[in-house]
């Protein structure tokens, strides 16, 4: 794939190249996306969200060779793949829209274990990804819980 249209994808339409809180930027694709695949059905949702990750994994792998640097900030694809697994199934609200956003950013900056060990030890665009879809795994847990809690 030419090394443009990679940058381009990797770092989510430029967004990740902000100069402060690219993944914060990059995120607000998975925002879009997720409104967007929010009328179908789960099984279209979830076709969607792989294809997302699978296509993450390829363009971060092959950004992170073109730069020689592993998960350079400005790769925010991870971002969008993370958000989109944590916001899975829930209904789209502003509430529940902007719940998934800042606990997902909180567990992709914390990245607790082992979303932080999964970046480390996994090579190529697997562990770009990798961190970000534990955190959305963390953040899409934590949401239902307190939606849950809040009733």
């Amino acid at each position: 794939m030419k090394k443009s249209i990679v940058k381009f994808l990797a770092t989510g339409t430029y967004l990740g190249c902000a100069p402060l809180a690219p993944g914060t930027f990059g995120t607000i694709w998975g925002v879009g996306i997720t409104w967007v695949i929010s009328g179908y059905s789960l099984y279209i949702q979830g076709a969607v969200i792989l294809a997302v990750i699978l296509a993450s994994i390829y363009v971060a792998g092959e950004y992170t060779r073109a730069i020689s640097r592993h998960d350079h900030p400005s790769i925010v694809c991870d971002e969008i793949s993370g958000y989109l697994v944590a916001f899975f199934a829930l209904p789209f609200t502003l509430f529940n829209a902007t719940l998934v956003f800042i606990l997902f950013r909180i567990f992709d900056i914390l990245k607790p274990y082992p979303a932080g060990s999964l970046d480390k030890k996994v090579k190529g665009g697997l562990g770009v990804v990798a961190d970000d879809l534990a955190a959305g795994i963390y953040a899409g847990v934590s949401a239902r819980l307190m939606i849950w809690l809040l009733g």
